[in-house]
Parts: C-alpha cells; sequence; structure tokens
C-alpha cells in the first residue's frame, strides 16, 4: 500500500465514522477559545468546559480579561491544573489582543506566536477553527500517537510530526483530519485499551498489519 493509498483511506474512514468533526472546547468569541486551548493543556477537554462558563461570564469581553486581576483569574482556572501560569498567559495574551491585534485573534502563525502561552498546536488549531485555514495540522498526543501507529509519521516530537503530516494531508483536508483522530483516539484507539478488532482504520494500520 502507498503512502498516498493509506492516507487516503485513512481520511474516508475517518469521515464516514465522525462526519462532523467539531472542536470539543465551548466557545463564541475566537479569543474565549484561545483562552480554552490554553486551559486544555495538561488538562481534559470535559474539566475546561466545566471551568469556563462561569470564567466567562466573569470577564465577559475581552477588556475585562485585559484589566483583569491574575490572582482572581487563577481561582477559577485552579481545577485546570498549572492555575498561576495559565492564569497569567491569559490575563497577558488578552492584553496583546487588544493592545496590538485590535481585539482580534490573528489569522497567521508568525503573529499567534507571539502571543503568550500560544505555541504550535494551539496556533494551528485557532487558525484551522476560526478561520479555516489550509493545512492547519494539530499536533496534540492523539495525533502524534496514531499517526505513528497508522505508519503515517514517526516520532513523538510535535513539530517534527506536523512537519510529515504537512507533506501527506490534503492541506484542505488537514483541520478536519486532526479533529477525527482526536475522536477516535477517545472513541476507539484509545492509549491502554484499543480496540483494535473494531477499528475502521485497521485496513490501513501498520501496527495491526504488522507491516
Amino acid at each position: 500500500m502507498t503512502t498516498f493509498e493509506r492516507v487516503t483511506g485513512v481520511i474516508e474512514a475517518l469521515k464516514l465514522a465522525y462526519p462532523d468533526p467539531m472542536c470539543a472546547l465551548h466557545y463564541k468569541k475566537d479569543y474565549e477559545l484561545m483562552i480554552a486551548v490554553r486551559l486544555s493543556a495538561q488538562c481534559t477537554d470535559e474539566r475546561v468546559n466545566l471551568v469556563t462558563p462561569a470564567l466567562f461570564a466573569r470577564y465577559p469581553t475581552l477588556d475585562a480579561f485585559a484589566e483583569a486581576d491574575i490572582a482572581e483569574v487563577e481561582t477559577y482556572v485552579h481545577s485546570c491544573g498549572f492555575y498561576k501560569h495559565k492564569a497569567r498567559d491569559i490575563v497577558l495574551a488578552c492584553q496583546m489582543l487588544r493592545d496590538t491585534y485590535g481585539g482580534k485573534v490573528p489569522d497567521n502563525m508568525e503573529d499567534l506566536l507571539r502571543l503568550p502561552g500560544v505555541g504550535r498546536k494551539t496556533a494551528n488549531l485557532l487558525m484551522g477553527d476560526l478561520y479555516k485555514a489550509p493545512g492547519s495540522v494539530v499536533c496534540d498526543t492523539h495525533c502524534i500517537r496514531i499517526t505513528n501507529l497508522l505508519g503515517l509519521t514517526v516520532g513523538k516530537e510535535p513539530e517534527k510530526v506536523e512537519a510529515q503530516l504537512r507533506k501527506i494531508l490534503p492541506p484542505e483536508e488537514s483541520s478536519d483530519f486532526c479533529h477525527r483522530i482526536v475522536l477516535h483516539g477517545r472513541a476507539v484507539c484509545i492509549a491502554r485499551r484499543p480496540q483494535c478488532q473494531n477499528c475502521m482504520l485497521a485496513p490501513f494500520c501498520k501496527n495491526f498489519s504488522g507491516e
């Protein structure tokens, strides 16, 4: 099986299994997604979705976040872990959005990476979800683990896996592909108890076939 055949098969199988790939994080405004993604580091999306309603109610605008007392923000995000770093990054990033970027989350990698707490994974997610930017590859732990098993990538360094996926994924499919891989990692290809016999990706998986 060629790499093209494997990639095409995986994409089509994921589309059938997960027709509506959506970011699991709840948000209504562009900066709210940025905040939610920052909170999700080393934390579950479910936990973040429990925390953000009260957080967004307390600070209903970008200005409110930019002017917030970091110590108070800490109390709202405490259960997400690493709360001191996350609270600081949230306030500083919102200040930068207000003062430097006209109140909007930037639509390009260079500017996004200037925001406190925003790395390549977050930047790719923001570009893909907010701006539908082609070629947005979100390399989280599910993506790295499963694409390694499938034989699409090698290694565990996010930037290297991202670069490998950029070379083989159709740009218009990449963002949805990453969302679908996350859904698949939670439902079927579970890290500690993968359900290989019931996996629709088994025909394309090098790990399953023992190639």
